[in-house]
């Protein structure tokens, strides 16, 4: 087991004002794998005293400088690729190919996004007689999760310092050795101290203060619904941005002209990737009425071919799901589909035959489910699919839209048909014949699923503010 006891602050490595420590549990095998220490306010102080300290200077760099520094960083993280990878497995599940991938992937992603976007970028116009200049927003608190660990992280470091804003983090408690890792390479790759601080520790003790804070300029937040709501609580008061990436409950509308074999089998995989644990997963397929036993039949053959097992291990597609706790929630909504009287396809409670420790669930597909049904509502985070049988496409429509969530949707189908039904979802994504992601195009929601965008020019933009300087150019 390795220890991860210090904190990022002001460019050095310090121990914690009150020392207190958390085990990180490998949900495998249900050991501990590391041990970090928990912050408080105090070090919450600390840290946004020196992005405050910091910004003065950084907001005033140049795009070269910046430009720069964010090739040093993609440079840095790259020869510690294979050990982000490695801590992302260990720590939160994820098949080894995935981790190298995908969810190691997207740190490099994000930031050669964001590396394209400031070359090219002007921070300054003009409108008739004024000049319009967008300027860093200040010094901004980060909250994280841990389904996608470092694409949360990236997705809000890259843009904030591209644009000359300083930061602190607190990335999840339950997965934070990739967090570490990613410190070490701000560091190596030079950037400059107080701009980027790091903070592992949970929401009330760190998360809270740092939504609080006076000196903090803006907060983005990833994780669920109502985690997001105390965040904005905290923050009002002090009248700050807030960006919210929150929950979901992703319909996905199999029209009559898809390819069935194709969508459905697709969709069963796509659901069942990262465990379910996955904010904008398809979790439910909506299908027309007259053909939910042909699609039941596809979906129980695609879910029983997922081998399921050690992430570690050679041709592994599902890992386990992160923790007990989710474990065991998990658990409660599968028995809760059985007690509604949804028709269990294929899973269902307990372990995968064969595994008797780690926190692993069976991939579970539930048919002749009802939008009133638990299942329907909650968001589950975990490999269970649900089929809605539909009327007609009013119907189908209407099932969709009918959520508190309003993060992704998917349409299968004929593509002019698929578009024409993508108008109608109230979603910040619409997912076109299992179109995968874009990261030049916006991330977020509508509803309870957050506010404002990540991902490309308008996850930039969230972290700029804007001034108009009136008769600039006056005569």
């Amino acid at each position: 087991m390795k220890d991860y006891l210090k904190f990022y602050i002001d460019g050095k490595w310090v121990d914690p004002t009150t020392p207190k420590t958390l085990d990180v549990i490998n949900p495998a095998t249900e050991e501990a794998v590391a041990r970090i220490s928990m912050g408080s306010a105090a070090d919450v102080n600390k840290a946004v005293a020196a992005a405050k300290a910091a910004f003065p200077k950084f907001s005033t760099t140049s795009k070269k400088e910046r430009v720069e520094l964010l090739e040093a960083i993609i440079e840095a993280y790259k020869k510690r690729y294979p050990e982000i990878a490695a801590a992302i497995t260990s720590e939160m599940g994820a098949p080894s190919k995935l981790s190298m991938q995908a969810q190691a992937a997207m740190g490099v992603a994000h930031f050669a996004t964001n590396l394209e976007l400031l070359k090219n970028y002007e921070f300054e116009s003009d409108k008739g007689t004024s000049r319009i200049v967008r300027e860093p927003v200040g010094v901004c608190g980060f909250i994280t999760p841990w389904n996608w660990p470092i694409n949360q992280i990236a997705c809000k470091v890259a843009p904030a310092l591209a644009v000359g804003c300083t930061m602190v983090l607190k990335p999840s408690e339950v997965a934070p050795i990739n967090a570490y890792l990613f410190a070490e390479v701000m560091h190596e790759a030079g950037v400059p101290a107080g701009v980027f601080n790091l903070i592992n520790g949970d929401g009330p003790d760190v998360g809270a203060p740092l939504s609080s804070h006076p000196d903090v300029d803006m907060m983005s937040f990833t994780g669920s619904t109502r985690a997001g709501i105390l965040v904005s609580k905290a923050a009002a008061d002090t009248v700050k941005r807030v960006a919210l990436e929150l929950g979901g409950k992703s319909a996905n509308i199999v029209l009559d002209d898809a390819d069935f074999n194709k969508a459905v089998a697709g969709s069963v995989y796509g659901m069942m990737s990262n465990s379910g644990q996955s904010c904008n997963a398809p979790s439910r397929m909506l299908v027309p009425a007259k053909r939910q036993d042909e699609v039941i039949a596809i979906a129980k053959a695609a879910a029983e071919s997922i081998k399921v097992g050690d992430p570690t291990a050679e041709g592994t597609v599902m890992g386990p799901v992160v923790s007990e706790v989710q474990y065991n929630k998990i658990q409660g909504l599968i028995q809760k589909g059985i007690d509604e009287g949804a028709t269990l396809v294929t899973g269902g409670v307990g372990r995968p035959d064969g595994l008797n420790k780690g926190f692993y669930v069976r991939p579970t597909v539930f048919a002749n489910v009802t939008n009133d049904m638990t299942i329907a509502r909650e968001e589950i985070f975990g490999p269970v699919m649900t089929i809605l049988p539909y009327k007609d496409e009013e119907d189908a429509v209407s099932i969709a839209n009918d959520t508190v969530y309003g993060l992704s949707g998917y349409v299968q189908g004929e593509p002019a048909h698929a578009r024409k039904v993508a108008s109608r979802l109230r979603t910040g994504n619409v997912h076109l014949n299992l179109a995968g992601p874009d990261l030049n195009a916006p991330f977020g929601g509508y509803k309870q699923s957050g506010n404002g965008r990540e991902w490309g020019e308008f996850g930039f933009e969230e972290f700029l503010e804007v001034k108009a300087v009136l008769g600039y150019n006056a005569a």
